[in-house]
This record gives C-alpha cells, sequence and structure tokens, in this order.
C-alpha cells in the first residue's frame, strides 16, 4: 500500500453486558455503583492517520470528527497521532516489533501476510458486525485480508495506477491535455516539451530510493508487460526486456533528453511536492495523488488529469487495510472498529463527508477504484462524490475509460524487501551517466532470488 494508500478513508455495537456481575448475599443481588460501573466501561484508543498540521482544515475536520465520534460514544476516549504519510516503511517494522502501534492502524497490502503471519494484526472475525457495510467490501478485497477463514482488517483502500500529468503545463508546451500520452515513447516525446519551457522544469518525476523507486519500477514493469517474480513467487522476473526497457528510458530521458530533472526524490511526499510546485508534468500515480497533491501541497485543482497507464499492458493494484493492534482488550477492538466504521466506511461522513469537503476546498470528484465496488455502499459513495464534484471531471475520463480495460496485477511477493533492492538500480541510472543497466539488474536479480528463496 497504501499506501498505501496506498489516500483515504463505525456507529453500531458497543461493549455489551460489562459490570453486570451479581453476588448472592442473604437472598440480594449486589449491584455496582454507577460511578464502577463507567469506570469499568471506559476505554481508550490511539488511532492512526489524523492530517498533519499543514493541512490545517482537513486536520481540523479530522478533530471534529472525533469530537462527534466521542459525543456518540461517550465511553470511548480517541487519542490521534498525525504521521504523515500514514504508513512509513522505516518505522512501521520497528513500531509494530516494539510495541508502539496505535490501536487502529493502516497496513499496505504489501504488509499483509507479513503482519498477519507475525501475529501483529488482532483476528476481528468475531467483530467484524460491528463494521455495518462489512458485507458491501469487494470480496476480493476481503480475501486478502483473511488468512484460514479468519479476519485481519477492514480494507480501505483500492486502486489502479495511471499517469497523473499537468494540464496546464502541455498547453504552455503545446501538448493537447485532452489527448495524454498513451505510450512510453510518447511520454518521452512530451517530457522533452514540457523540459524546454525553461529552467527548473521536469517532463517527469520518478523516484530513486526509499522504497518508492522500486514501487515505481513495479508499475512501470508492469504497464509493459513484464513481470516482477515467476508465477510460482520463487525467483525474480524482473531481469527482463521490459525491465532493461524500464531503466533504459529513464536513463535515456535524464543524461540525454534532461527531461526528469537532477534531484534524486527519495521520499514519497518528494515528487508530490514537485507536482504541487506547478513545475513537473507527469507522473504514475492513482487517483489520489490528485488529491494528495492538492490538499497537502498546494497544486492548483485546476491543472491536473489522469489517464490510463502508459502501454495498458497492465496496472499495478494495491490498497491498504485498517488492523487492529494484538494487543487490544475486546472492548479496545470493538472501540477501535467502531471508529473505522464511522470515519472511513460511512458514506456522507468522515472521509465520505464530501459536502464537507467541498465546503472547505477539497478536490471532489476525483475517480478511484473503489474498495466497495457497484455494492450499495459503492454506488452511494460514487453518487456523493458526484453530487459534490468541484473538478472538471472531464479531465479525469480518460483514466476512467482506460482502467476500464487494463488488468489489474497485485504487488510480488516481499514488495518492500524486493522495492529497496530494485532502489539501487532506479538511483543508479538517474545520477549516473555510465551506470550498465546489465549489471544492475543481474546484481539485484541475485539479491532478490536470495530473499524470495526465504519465503
Amino acid at each position: 500500500m497504501n499506501r498505501s494508500g496506498y489516500r483515504r478513508t463505525m456507529g453500531l455495537l458497543l461493549v455489551a453486558g460489562l459490570g453486570m456481575g451479581a453476588a448472592a448475599c442473604g437472598g440480594t443481588t449486589a449491584t455496582p455503583s454507577p460511578g464502577a460501573k463507567a469506570a469499568a466501561e471506559q476505554v481508550s484508543i490511539k488511532v492512526a492517520c489524523q492530517p498533519a498540521k499543514t493541512a490545517p482544515e482537513n486536520r481540523k475536520a479530522w478533530d471534529d470528527d472525533v469530537a462527534t465520534f466521542q459525543k456518540e460514544h461517550p465511553n470511548v476516549k480517541v487519542t490521534s497521532t498525525d504521521q504523515q504519510p500514514c504508513f512509513d516503511p522505516k518505522t512501521f517494522g520497528p513500531k509494530l516489533a516494539g510495541g508502539q502501534m496505535e490501536t487502529v492502524f493502516v497496513v499496505p497490502v504489501t504488509n499483509y501476510n507479513e503482519v498477519i503471519s507475525k501475529g501483529q494484526a488482532l483476528d476481528i472475525t468475531q467483530y467484524t458486525g460491528v463494521v455495518k457495510n462489512f458485507g458491501d467490501i469487494r470480496q476480493d478485497a476481503r480475501d486478502l485480508v483473511t488468512k484460514d477463514g479468519k479476519v485481519y482488517g477492514i480494507p480501505n483502500v483500492a486502486y489502479s495506477v495511471g499517469l497523473v500529468y499537468n494540464r496546464k503545463l502541455f498547453t504552455q508546451a503545446g501538448l493537447d491535455p485532452n489527448n495524454p500520452p498513451k505510450t512510453w515513447d510518447e511520454i518521452r516525446e512530451a517530457a522533452k516539451k514540457i523540459a524546454a519551457l525553461g529552467s527548473g522544469y521536469v517532463g517527469y518525476g520518478e523516484y530513486a530510493g526509499g522504497n518508492t523507486g522500486g514501487w515505481h519500477f513495479n508499475q512501470s514493469i508492469y504497464s509493459r508487460g513484464g513481470e516482477m517474480v515467476s508465477a510460482d513467487g520463487k525467483a525474480a522476473a524482473f531481469n527482463s526486456p521490459e525491465g532493461k526497457a524500464v531503466l533504459q528510458q529513464l536513463k535515456d530521458m535524464r543524461w540525454v533528453d534532461n527531461s526528469v530533472g537532477s534531484k534524486l526524490l527519495i521520499a514519497w511526499e518528494a515528487l508530490m511536492q514537485q507536482m504541487g510546485a506547478g513545475k513537473t508534468g507527469m507522473m504514475l500515480g492513482a487517483p489520489d495523488v490528485i488529491t494528495d497533491v492538492v490538499q497537502k501541497f498546494n497544486g492548483n485543482v485546476a491543472d491536473y488529469g489522469i489517464t490510463g497507464i502508459p502501454e495498458g499492458k497492465a496496472s499495478l493494484s494495491g490498497g491498504e487495510a485498517y488492523m487492529i493492534n494484538p494487543k487490544a482488550t475486546p472492548e479496545e477492538a470493538k472501540a477501535g472498529l467502531e471508529w473505522v466504521n464511522f470515519q472511513f466506511n460511512t458514506p456522507g461522513q468522515g472521509r465520505f463527508n464530501f459536502a464537507r469537503g467541498k465546503s472547505i476546498g477539497n478536490p471532489v470528484g476525483v475517480p478511484d477504484n473503489s474498495y466497495m465496488g457497484d455494492s450499495p455502499t459503492g454506488q452511494a459513495i460514487v453518487q456523493g462524490r458526484k453530487d459534490n464534484a468541484t473538478l472538471p471531471v472531464e479531465n479525469y475520463q480518460p483514466y476512467v475509460d482506460a482502467s476500464a480495460n487494463v488488468a489489474l496485477k497485485m504487488e510480488p511477493p516481499k514488495a518492500q524487501e524486493l522495492y529497496a533492492i530494485l532502489d539501487v538500480a532506479m538511483s543508479a541510472v538517474l545520477s549516473r551517466k555510465d551506470a550498465d543497466i546489465d549489471q544492475l539488474l543481474a546484481d539485484a536479480e541475485k539479491k532478490a532470488n536470495a530473499i524470495l528463496a526465504k519465503s
């Protein structure tokens, strides 16, 4: 994920029967005092993904939702953590291993199996009814958080990758914003024209580290019809013509065309910031990239469009889910899922309060591949988004049209480890004119095979 998800997204059942003990004494029943009962029912939970202080209106909306939730659930105290992005591969593992994870935390699809297999997420099978529309979540999304018949998470995001582009820069460069690139050759040509606008302009933005470089390598190789791993998941498959094409094009765009800029972008936020500054023409991303660029990095909502993944052989599909800390008590688990239901899964409220989003200037109308699919909840979400749209939805129609016909592929096993390995190759071609692509892929393949052999 995610990152996952990745971007991103109960009021029913609370704790029943607490403090209902009875003792016989002289034929009478002892009842706990009101104060003792209240103390027994009090639940405190910590939840992840509060918006950053740099997005004050969205942070206030979140805090308002917390206050409303606590009013509706007076026995629950909610404390928020504002780590952004919600998932940081550098801190995720240590927080889990050190027992520092929130009661309710987000997990990208790349880490589902690892988290579940290590017992780092609670089995919430008996509590899924707390999420009112759990049954409306797409079955394939639910399957990903289910192991041996037990459920370990509530899917929250599902996406496929396309090409996000700056329509304003396309116009300035003499390109047609209504006819965005469909192939990698067309991307290269468009990037050259955008970079020619002057100093500081980047035609096509790409990552070089922080696991995001390898993540985008995955997106690129899928679009060309290549694979990351073998069908049985036991060997690397990226040392291929398609893998070489990914690196060769980036190398040519860097050192021949000078159209990808000279900065090595490591963190997830870096490319978003660059897009938000208005001088980068294109990048790979899911529709929620537009939302993040506008909300978090001050991009102009009218400038951005999205189209299908270049070549369209396949698109990386991913997502994320909310999971519950395995140390949570039953009461904490139920309260945590109440929060997930309230904030992330109910049309018209929380992240799906599109009317509020519109009122505070959020971009409403960006399409996504909803994890709710065409269920009643999914239809209600789509209708709410349409009714409150603030964006020219025609700018996103190329993506809607293209993604309907693109095969979706999940991330490979041991994805984060593979991404870290391929960061090296991505960084090399973007930083060294003499980078040897064949050697880079051979080295990465050897390291990847060692990791996959242990899985």
